[in-house]
């Protein structure tokens, strides 16, 4: 019987919707046989943003405005009626007036939907309520909106809803604008602080024949024109590290990767990675730099080094901690991993812990899979997780004192990587052995491996020097800044299955 009505509510609800588009369609057929289609309309000049009368009313009061946004709601009371204006800072209210705007003008607003966009000119003043508000000389009808906006019957509370009509999103929901605003906000700032520092921007291939630079699997697609298989790029490292080579002292690039993996609140398989390298530093420069650089855009943007996320203050305007893998290992699980001295003695540890790990998995390995299941979840404050097992670490150089570990460090803050840097392996034939070793895991079945590289070892032949490198995820840092808990939050259009599959 209950879903019985629910059948028959939302058949009505329906109904009612497809009246609604049914009386805007018209509507907009009576403008343009009266010679009135707001689609012919091309520009409308505007002079100031809601925001900017309301926070500076004292400059606007009593003078002209011309604004310009969608029309959010409308009061009607007889001669005279209330809206209200949303643009791209923020929204306003307008009095609009017969006697103001003349009888005619007067009709064809009150025959405005919800959703329409409009211009409206008039002076800057605030009503007996102490609103600021415009009060109309003339509103221009702009855009007629043929689709009903969703709060209109249920809200868009619907995520998947949210993500895959991002446009609906940020009309409805301000917190989310501000978000992109934000996001927008920081990647400014990480340029403004590394052009400051003397990097320069770069932008290399995302089409390549090798992808390489990370442990991932790519995407494959395909060059007509030279009719050669290719990959899209899963980092931007080794084209980076040429221009190193080249004498470009200091670079970084700010763009899009791919990656062929699972979608959840961390991952997405393209985003937006940050990478830069730094001739004659290691990887103390490289934690230098990136400590400082979070701390400063946290201050650009939002003000203050110390961010709330997920009701957690994160302080970022302390020291990060700094500390190695296997201290990491010992301080959060009492496993002591230096008394481990072969592969065989890990896998035994690695049991008595009921750690999973694949037949091919060395001592680094084992390593690495304690760690992320027995350290990560205590990795709340900044922390830089430094000297990781040669193992995972193909393109790192190895610590003088101690060749089974390597010149690395991962940046952690809420439990998540935010941060992967090296002192850049810059040995030619190191580098070849390394290529070799992850051609037979890729030989093995591990479709993350890197293969081979000629071009990119015949650069370290021609000789890199010391150089430092990192890569932060952009989209984990906005994340941060913006308290937000999915990735597909900070991204505009985030990758979505097909309705239609």
């Amino acid at each position: 019987m209950a879903e019985q009505q629910n059948q028959n509510q939302n058949q009505v609800v329906e109904e009612d919707l497809n009246h609604l588009l049914k009386v805007r369609r018209e509507k907009l057929a009576e403008l343009q046989e009266s010679g009135k289609d707001p689609f012919k309309v091309t520009k409308y000049d505007v002079t100031v943003h809601s925001s900017e009368i309301k926070e500076n009313y004292e400059v606007w009061e009593g003078k002209e405005v011309s604004i310009a946004g969608r029309l959010m709601s409308k009061r009607v009371m007889g001669k005279a009626s209330f809206c209200n204006v949303q643009d791209l800072k923020g929204n306003i209210q307008s009095y609009v007036a017969r006697d103001s705007i003349g009888e005619e003008s007067y009709k064809e607003f009150k025959k405005l939907d919800i959703g329409d966009i409009v211009g409206i000119k008039g002076t800057a003043f605030t009503t007996k309520t102490g609103e600021v508000s415009i009060h109309a000389e003339s509103v221009e009808l702009l855009t007629k909106s043929l689709q009903i906006l969703p709060e209109k019957f249920h809200g868009l509370t619907n995520t998947d809803l949210r993500y895959r009509q991002r446009y609906v999103d940020l009309i409805m929901n301000p917190e989310v604008r501000d978000t992109f605003v934000k996001r927008s906000q920081i990647i400014k700032e990480i340029r403004n602080h590394l052009d400051a520092q003397g990097f320069m921007e770069v932008e290399t291939p995302m089409l390549v024949a090798n992808a390489g630079g990370a442990a991932a699997r790519p995407f494959d697609t395909h060059y007509n024109a030279l009719d050669e298989d290719v990959k899209l790029r899963i980092s931007l490292e080794l084209y980076l590290k040429r221009l190193i080579v080249g004498g470009l002292e200091r670079v970084y690039e700010i763009g899009r990767v791919f990656r062929n993996e699972g979608v959840d609140t961390r991952h997405n398989p393209e985003f937006t990675l940050m990478e830069l390298y730094q001739a004659y530093t290691d990887y103390h420069g490289m934690m230098d730099l990136v400590e400082n650089l979070f701390r400063e855009v946290a201050l650009k943007v939002l003000g203050t080094a110390v961010v709330t996320y997920d009701g957690v203050e994160i302080d970022l305007s302390k020291p990060f901690e700094r500390i190695s893998m296997v201290d990491a290992l010992k301080k959060y699980k009492d496993i002591d991993f230096t008394a481990i001295h072969t592969d065989e003695e890990a896998k035994a540890l690695a049991d008595q812990y009921h750690v999973a790990y694949e037949a091919r998995h060395k001592k680094g390995d084992i390593l690495s899979l304690l760690f992320e299941e027995f350290v990560e979840e205590h990795l709340i404050q900044p922390t830089f997780i430094i000297d990781h097992p040669v193992e995972i670490s193909p393109l790192t150089k190895k610590k003088p004192s101690d060749p089974e570990y390597t010149e690395r460090f991962e940046l952690f803050i809420t439990r998540r990587e935010m941060a992967n840097a090296y002192s850049e392996l810059n040995d030619p034939l190191d580098q070849i052995e390394r290529f070799k070793a992850q051609e037979a895991l890729l030989a093995a079945g591990d479709d993350e491996a890197n293969s081979m590289d000629e071009d990119f070892v015949n650069a370290l032949m021609i000789g890199m020097p010391p150089t430092g490198g990192i890569g932060i995820g952009i989209d984990r840092f906005v994340m941060l800044l913006t308290d937000s808990y999915a990735i597909r939050d900070v991204l505009l259009f985030p990758t979505m299955k097909s309705l239609d599959k």
